[in-house]
């Protein structure tokens, strides 16, 4: 199959800056399976059941941020690896006491992590849905901190989180037996 010729305009387009992404539709393999982690472990609250084959899920009301559907996917595998595809879902916490709260959550739930990192710009949870679909766990820090270079671009990096002092600050709750070992 040919791919398509992209030739962008000669005058670039800036989009409104209030554009956002609205939400993510996963193809899942086994939709309880997928929704004893979405619901379950990571808190999201179902919106709306369509039929037997999706379910729209939420945090704070909105319609949905994430959706899960085996339309074409129902006992599926995943992608092999070195293949296109989503590389991870990001879900972003209101506090760094929030984001610790879900790490807890996952940690209680006995859900391996992938990675854990300082961004300069965010803290970020790496870990795998059952469907083996990345999912970032992050929060992000106050624009203001943000790191820039001498001539005020961004300067994001990739520094280790200290996963402790991360979950020093969820509050009380879910308790864990043993804390993680740090990335």
């Amino acid at each position: 199959m040919s791919q398509p010729s992209i030739h962008p305009p000669a005058t670039p387009y800036i989009p409104d800056p209030n554009v956002r992404i609205g939400h993510v539709h996963l193809k899942v393999a086994d939709l309880a399976r997928a929704l004893r982690f979405y619901a379950g472990v990571l808190g999201l609250q179902i919106m709306q059941r369509y039929g037997e084959g999706a379910v729209f899920l939420s945090a704070g009301g909105y319609h949905h941020h994430i959706a899960l559907n085996t339309w074409e996917s129902l006992g599926g595998s995943p992608p092999p690896p070195g293949t296109t595809g989503l590389y991870h879902t990001a879900i972003v916490y209101p506090t760094r006491a929030a984001l610790a709260a879900a790490l807890r959550r996952v940690l209680a739930a006995k859900i391996p992590l992938q990675g854990a990192a300082d961004h300069g710009v965010s803290e970020s949870i790496y870990l795998n849905d059952p469907d083996e679909n990345g999912v970032e766990l992050y929060c992000d820090k106050p624009k203001e901190n943000w790191p820039r270079t001498p001539e005020g671009q961004l300067n994001m990096y990739t520094h280790r989180l200290d996963l402790h002092s991360l979950l020093s600050e969820a509050p009380p709750g879910i308790e864990l037996q043993s804390g993680p070992r740090d990335l």
